[in-house]
C-alpha cells in the first residue's frame, strides 16, 4: 500500500500539475459548439448550408474507385470543436473539429497555404509549426493506416530506402512518405509527425506524450483540422488507450440543445473520457435515465465508422420497418446506420424517408398548410406554416436492433420552428432528411445518425462492449455535476 502512494506521488511530481493519464478514471472535455449565425444571411441560408453539407458529406461514403476518404470540410453553425496545445517549448494552442465518422487527428501547420477556402470558417490560431525531427518512420503500423494499410515495404520503397535496409528492416530513419485524402468538397496533402499533445482544458488536464498526428501545410477547402475519434488506429481514443484502457476504451458527449440559437447554450457540451459513477444515474428524472444500448456492427469494408442496426421508426402510433439495408452490413460494405458527431441532420434511404414524411404529413399537413417555397430554400421538408404553436406534431422514436433499444427524440430534435422573414409567418420543418434511392447507398451505410437528433442524450460508444448507449440528459447540469465530481 505505501509503495502505491510513493508511485502516486513520484508520478504527480513528474507530470507537475497534471494527472497521468494512468491514475485517472475519468477526463472531462469541453466542446464548444461552433455557432455562426452571423455568416448567414438568414435563418433560409444556415438551413440550406447545413442540409447540403450533411447531404455531401453522406454521399461521399458510397463513391466508388477513390481513396479511402475521412471527413469533409464541417459547415459553421453545425459542430463541435476542441481545444488543444501542441508541444512544450513553447506550447502552441490549435482548435479542431471533434468526428467520430473518422479516425485520423489531423491539422493545418505553418507555413499553410489553403486553397479555395475564402468564406470559409477558420479558427482563430495561427497554424503551430512542427519540428522534422519528430516525423514517423514509413516502417510505423501508422504510416502504414495512414496509407490505407499499404505495406510499409512499399512505404519505404516511396521514401527511397535501399532495398537491403527494406529486406533487413533497417529503414527506421526513413519518414513516413506524405499522404493525401480526398474529401466531399476538399482535399489535403500531409505528412505524420509525433509530439506531445495537451488538453489544458480537459479535467483533469491531460498530456499525451508522442501521439501521432497529420501536418498538413496544403489543403483544398479544409481550412480546419480535425480530431478523429474513429475506431480507427490513429484515432484520439485509439491512441490513448494504449496509454490508460479505462479512458480510451469508453467515450460519450452529451451535446448542449441549441437550436442554432447562440443564447441558448450557457455551458460546454461535456465530451468525457472514461467511465463516471453509473449509480447516480438510477435516481428518478430525465438526468438520471439509464442507458438504451444496441450492439456494433461490424464492416471490414469501412472500420473507420460506428454502425448499428435500426429496425425501423414510429411516427406516433405507427411503427415504420426499415428496409433490411439499415438492419445489418453486407459482405460488400454496404448498409447499417452510422452515429456520427460530424453530420448534422439524421440522413435516411429515400424508401423510409417517403414512408415517415408521408406519416407525419398525414398527421400535420391536414391541419396546417405546406411551405413548399420553404422546402426549396432550407432543403429541408416537410415544411409548415402555423399561426401560434404547432400541437399536432407526432411523436418520433428510433428503433434500434435489440431488446427495448427504443430512443424517443424530443420534438425539437426533429421539428425546427422559426420565423419566416419573407413572409413573417410562423413555419415549421421536419429535421430528417432524404439520403437517395437505396440502390444507390450499396457500398456504404444506408443511414446516418446526425448531431442534431443526438442533442439532450448522452451517447456513449462502449468500445470494449462494442456497443453505442442513449440516456436522455440534462447535457448543462451533467457538465455541472462532472465538474464538481471532479
Amino acid at each position: 500500500m505505501a509503495s502505491s502512494s510513493s508511485l502516486f506521488l513520484l508520478c504527480f511530481i513528474l507530470c507537475f500539475s497534471s494527472l497521468s493519464v494512468s491514475f485517472s478514471k475519468l477526463v472531462l472535455f469541453p466542446l464548444t459548439h461552433s455557432l455562426s449565425k452571423t455568416q448567414f444571411n438568414n435563418t433560409h441560408h444556415l438551413l440550406k448550408s447545413t442540409s447540403t453539407r450533411s447531404s455531401i458529406r453522406f454521399h461521399r461514403h458510397h463513391k466508388k474507385h477513390q481513396q479511402p476518404q475521412y471527413s469533409i470540410s464541417l459547415s459553421p453553425g453545425s459542430d463541435y470543436t476542441l481545444s488543444f496545445t501542441l508541444g512544450s517549448n513553447p506550447p502552441q494552442p490549435i482548435s479542431l473539429y471533434m468526428d467520430t465518422g473518422s479516425d485520423l487527428v489531423w491539422f493545418p501547420c505553418s507555413p499553410f497555404e489553403c486553397i479555395l477556402c475564402e468564406g470559409k470558417s477558420t479558427t482563430t490560431t495561427t497554424p503551430p509549426k512542427v519540428s522534422k525531427n519528430a516525423t514517423v518512420s514509413c516502417k510505423s503500423r501508422a504510416c502504414s493506416a495512414a496509407h490505407s494499410s499499404i505495406s510499409t515495404s512499399d512505404l519505404c520503397a516511396i521514401s527511397r530506402c535501399p532495398l537491403d535496409a527494406i529486406e533487413t528492416s533497417d529503414c527506421s530513419s526513413f519518414s513516413c512518405p506524405p499522404f493525401y485524402y480526398a474529401y466531399g468538397d476538399g482535399s489535403l496533402i500531409g505528412r505524420l509527425y509525433k509530439d506531445s499533445l495537451s488538453v489544458p482544458t480537459s479535467v483533469p488536464s491531460l498530456v499525451l506524450p508522442n501521439f501521432t498526428f497529420g501536418c498538413a501545410h496544403t489543403a483544398l477547402g479544409e481550412p480546419v483540422g480535425v480530431a478523429g475519434f474513429g475506431p480507427g488506429l490513429l484515432s484520439l481514443p485509439a491512441q490513448l488507450a494504449t496509454l490508460s484502457p479505462q479512458l480510451g476504451n469508453r467515450f460519450s458527449y452529451c451535446l448542449v440543445s441549441h437550436s442554432f440559437n447562440q443564447d441558448r447554450v450557457h455551458r460546454p457540451s461535456p465530451l468525457i473520457l472514461g467511465r463516471y459513477d453509473d449509480k447516480e444515474k438510477r435516481d428518478s428524472g430525465n438526468d438520471r435515465a439509464e442507458f438504451v444500448y444496441t450492439d456494433m456492427l461490424v464492416n471490414p469494408s469501412h472500420p473507420y465508422y460506428y454502425c448499428v442496426g435500426l429496425e425501423g421508426i414510429s411516427i406516433g402510433k405507427r411503427n415504420i420497418p426499415a428496409p433490411e439495408i439499415l438492419k445489418r452490413v453486407d459482405g460488400s460494405g454496404s448498409g447499417g446506420t452510422v452515429v456520427d458527431s460530424g453530420t448534422t441532420f439524421t440522413m435516411l434511404p429515400a424508401s423510409l424517408y417517403d414512408s415517415v414524411v408521408a406519416e407525419f404529413d398525414k398527421r400535420v399537413g391536414r391541419v396546417h398548410k405546406r411551405a413548399s417555397d420553404v422546402e426549396e430554400k432550407t432543403g429541408l421538408g416537410p415544411c409548415y406554416y402555423y399561426d401560434g404553436k404547432v400541437v399536432n406534431v407526432p411523436a418520433v422514436i428510433l428503433h434500434f436492433v435489440g431488446n427495448g433499444s427504443s430512443v424517443a427524440l424530443p420534438r425539437r430534435n426533429y421539428f425546427y420552428e422559426f420565423l419566416d422573414g419573407d413572409k413573417k409567418m410562423n413555419v415549421g420543418c421536419l429535421m430528417l432528411m432524404n439520403g437517395g434511392d437505396d440502390e444507390e447507398l450499396s457500398g456504404g451505410p444506408g443511414a446516418i445518425l446526425g448531431n442534431y437528433q443526438q442533442q439532450g442524450f448522452e451517447v456513449v460508444y462502449d468500445l470494449e462492449k462494442k456497443r453505442v448507449g442513449f440516456a436522455r440528459r440534462q447535457c448543462s447540469s451533467l457538465w455541472d455535476r462532472l465538474n464538481r465530481g471532479l
